[in-house]
C-alpha cells in the first residue's frame, strides 16, 4: 500500500545576495519550516480539499498566518496539485514554522515547499523538482504580488540557484567555492515583502543598471573560479539595497561590523530585515556574524543569528519517528 502520510523540512533562504535580485539566492542550515501531509479523503458525496489543520512554532504566536488554504502559501499550492493531478482525495497539513515571520528568510517559500515535497512523496508517481518549483510560485505570487523564485528555486534544489525564467521555469546551478560560508542575522522585527517592495521605485537610474549587472556577472563569475576576492570586489548592491536600508535599524552599523570582521560582502537577506554576510569560511562566518550581532544589541536591538556554510542541500524529507513534534 502506498504511504498516505510523509513530513519535509525545508530550509530557510538568502534571496537576492546582494546583487541577484529576485533570481540569486541559497539555502542557510539550522532554521526552517517543517510540514506534515496526511491523505485525506472525502466524506462521500463531497470533493476532495486541502485543510490545513494547525500552525505552531512562530516565537510571537501565529496569530495572522490563515488556516485557509486558499489564503496559505502552503495550502494554495496543494490546491493546485490536487487539481492538476485530478486527486480524488485530498491532503491534512500541520505547519510547524521554524522561520521568523516576515523576515526576510523565504518563510513563505519555506512552508509551501515543504508541503510539496511532503505531498509529492504520497503520489502514485511523484513530480520532478520543476513541477514543484513550478507550484511553489503560486505561494510566493499570493505572499508578496510577484511570482520571484529567488527563495523557492533554492529551498528546492539546495545550493546557488539562478532561476532564468519563471514562465516557463528555467532554473541555473551556479557552483560553490568550497568552504563558502554565511553569516545571518535576524532582528527582533518584522518587515512584511509588500512594504520592502513598495520601497522600490518603478525606474532605476541606467549607470545604476549597468554597475548592478557588472556587479552580477562579476559574482556569477567568481563562483566558476572561486575567485574569492573578486567575490568580494563586487557583492554591492547598487539597485535595491539603498533604497531599503532605511526600513532596517542600525543598517549601516552592522553592514560595516561585518565587513570590517572580515566578510567578503554583507547585504539584505531577501526583503530584510535580516542581513547575511558571506564569507571565506565558517570560522570568518562566526567572526562576522558576533560582529553584527554587538553592533545591533549596541543600539538596543535584540536578534537571531546563524552561521553555517552555505548548504548545498534543500527540502527533503524527514524519517518517519523524527519529525520534531509535529
Amino acid at each position: 500500500m502506498h504511504t498516505t502520510k510523509a513530513t519535509a523540512f525545508a530550509p530557510a533562504t538568502i534571496a537576492n545576495v546582494a546583487v541577484g535580485f529576485d533570481i540569486l539566492g541559497f539555502p542557510v542550515e539550522g532554521v526552517g519550516d517543517t510540514v506534515s501531509v496526511e491523505r485525506l479523503d472525502p466524506s462521500p458525496g463531497e470533493p476532495p480539499r486541502v485543510l490545513i489543520e494547525s500552525i505552531d512554532g512562530c516565537a510571537a504566536g501565529c496569530v495572522g498566518l490563515p488556516l485557509d488554504a486558499g489564503s496559505n502559501t502552503a495550502g494554495i499550492a496543494l490546491l493546485r496539485l490536487l487539481r492538476d493531478e485530478a486527486l480524488s482525495w485530498g491532503f491534512r497539513l500541520r505547519i510547524r514554522k521554524g522561520i521568523p515571520l516576515s523576515s526576510g528568510m523565504g518563510g513563505s517559500a519555506a512552508s509551501s515547499v515543504a508541503a510539496l515535497v511532503a505531498a509529492n512523496a504520497l503520489l502514485p508517481r511523484p513530480l520532478p523538482p520543476e513541477r514543484l518549483l513550478a507550484y511553489a510560485l503560486l505561494g510566493e505570487e499570493l505572499a508578496s504580488g510577484s511570482a520571484h523564485g529567488d527563495n523557492a528555486a533554492p529551498c528546492i534544489y539546495g545550493g546557488l540557484t539562478l532561476l532564468r525564467s519563471v514562465d516557463p521555469v528555467e532554473l541555473v546551478r551556479v557552483p560553490l567555492p568550497a568552504g563558502l560560508a554565511v553569516a545571518l542575522a535576524h532582528p527582533h522585527m518584522e518587515l512584511d515583502t509588500r512594504t520592502s517592495r513598495a520601497a522600490l521605485p518603478s525606474e532605476l537610474p541606467l549607470k545604476d543598471y549597468v554597475a548592478q549587472s557588472a556587479n552580477l556577472a562579476s559574482f556569477i563569475a567568481s563562483c566558476y573560479t572561486a575567485d574569492l576576492d573578486l567575490m568580494g570586489r563586487c557583492l554591492s548592491d547598487v539597485l535595491v539595497e539603498p533604497r531599503r536600508a532605511k526600513l532596517i535599524p542600525a543598517f549601516g552599523t552592522v553592514k560595516r561590523a561585518a565587513l570590517k570582521a572580515g566578510a567578503l560582502g554583507c547585504s539584505i537577506s531577501g526583503s530584510g530585515p535580516s542581513l547575511f554576510a558571506l564569507c571565506r569560511s565558517l570560522e570568518d562566518a562566526r567572526r562576522a556574524g558576533a560582529a553584527m550581532a554587538a553592533a545591533w544589541e549596541a543600539a538596543g536591538i535584540e536578534l537571531d543569528l546563524w552561521a553555517s556554510i552555505v548548504a548545498t542541500k534543500g527540502a527533503r524529507l524527514v524519517p518517519e519517528g523524527l519529525e520534531a513534534g509535529l
